[in-house]
């Protein structure tokens, strides 16, 4: 049984066409089997997978926070877990980031998807909290504003003629030093809404930044040495954690700013 799942948009390559004489080789590499090639070239529908799985990843978190959010018992049971569903979490995402190249493209995807599922937990309980801080109405327009700077960005990673390249080390420099800045302001600075502003303000910034530079990447194939359906899941992974993390950031900022 083949494990790869198919691609709705993705085309079939045409056969060469021509006599190959015998000291040609007949072996050419390929997206779908020798990893995906660097190229000049936009992959139209290698991108379109990645967004494809990853708003299918967005939707199950969005269902599983509302059903969280409207169960009393599940959500005691959720913040009861909550270090125990960090941790799981973080190794997801590093055990798909890490055996990408020795696991198949559907456990790839499955493995996704309870990713995508145990944030769905989470997040429940953090917007259930800042439901009681800015309303639901506040919550939405948080939703809204990250899905508006999202697609921006990904349509300027798509459409710029500039080389991002560089600018991903920036960025993940700059994301290690947020990180650093959220547990000072855990010990040092919990009370300071302006630090928290700040804090949402620099987290929008640099995902901003990520979501172009992953969107530009990805338009580029620039995933070497992974096939092409574990390159779009993990192309799905860059995209839905780029989205989720501006919306948390927007409602910290949204929930700094009552």
């Amino acid at each position: 049984m083949s494990s790869s799942f198919p691609d709705p948009l993705n085309k079939s390559q045409a056969p060469s066409s021509g006599p190959v004489s015998a000291n040609q080789s007949t072996v050419q590499p390929n997206t779908l089997s020798d990893g995906v090639i660097v190229s000049s070239q936009p992959r139209e529908g290698f991108l379109t997978g990645s967004f494809t799985w990853m708003f299918v990843g967005v939707l199950l978190s969005a269902v599983t926070a509302a059903f969280v959010m409207n169960s009393p018992q599940l959500l005691l049971q959720v913040q009861d877990m909550w270090l125990f569903l960090l941790i799981g979490q973080l190794g997801l995402v590093f055990g798909i980031t890490f055996l990408i190249t020795r696991i198949s493209p559907i456990v790839a995807l499955a493995l996704f998807f309870v990713f995508a599922l145990t944030m769905g937990l989470t997040l429940g309980v953090i917007v259930f909290a800042y439901v009681g801080i800015i309303g639901m109405s506040g919550v939405v327009s948080a939703f809204a504003g990250a899905a508006a700077i999202f697609g921006g960005a990904a349509v300027y990673g798509y459409a710029t003629k500039r080389d991002l390249t560089s600018l991903g080390g920036i960025l993940f420099m700059g994301l290690l030093g947020l990180i650093v800045v959220m547990f000072l302001q855990i010990f040092f600075f919990a009370d300071s809404s302006t630090m928290s502003i700040i804090i949402g303000v620099l987290g929008v910034v640099i995902f901003t930044g990520l979501t172009a530079w992953d969107v530009q990447r990805l338009k580029n194939g620039a995933m070497p040495n992974i096939n092409k359906d574990s390159a779009t899941v993990m192309g799905a992974l860059a995209l839905y954690l780029d989205f989720i993390n501006l919306f948390l950031f927007m409602l910290r900022i949204f929930g700094s700013s009552r």
